[in-house]
């Protein structure tokens, strides 16, 4: 695996209870996750939920930091991986913590931050983020996960793991 691409998703809740928040966007209350695949489209970690009231760089690091523990606890060697992710990531703490982690951060840039620094961007290997959009995509075919009924983080959880088996199982 060379190459990984991360997203998040704002799923909305029917019941408000843990990680929950009212998201104007979506003029719902949601729950936003990051998600983690590779370039087969295949799901390989998540971090915890949070409040949807929140974009996707909030709280960015432990987020991370909980994904990468997952990815080094199933034995996945982290370090020289390509992270493709879009404009909504674009910022200077994420790229600083990624290249901490020896991860090459190929996140498009986000020309609402003004002044674009000279970073990295490979116009060529961002176009299989459309992987990870297929897989949330395909993951949101789930009934029981298009809309969060779960109040308690830890059930929610279980269930988009539970979505992530699946969708391997008919991948096997």
């Amino acid at each position: 695996m060379s190459c990984v691409q991360l997203d998040g998703s704002h799923t909305r809740c029917r019941q408000k209870g843990e990680s929950a928040g009212y998201q104007a966007r979506k003029k719902a209350v949601t729950t936003n996750s990051i998600f983690l695949c590779d370039n087969k489209g295949q799901m390989i970690a998540m971090g915890s939920p949070k409040a949807g009231n929140h974009n996707d760089l909030y709280e960015i690091e432990e987020v991370l930091k909980e994904i990468l523990a997952l990815l080094e606890e199933a034995g996945i060697e982290y370090k020289g991986l390509f992270l493709n992710a879009d404009a909504g990531f674009d910022s200077k703490s994420l790229r600083e913590f990624l290249e901490s982690k020896e991860i090459i951060a190929n996140i498009k840039p986000n020309p609402r931050n003004g002044e674009q620094p000279d970073v990295y961007f490979d116009e060529e290997l961002y176009k299989n983020r459309f992987k990870i959009e297929q897989a949330n995509g395909w993951l949101d075919g789930y009934k029981g996960l298009i809309m969060r009924y779960e109040y308690l983080d830890v059930t929610w959880i279980g269930m988009l793991l539970l979505g992530f088996i699946s969708k391997f199982l008919k991948k096997v």
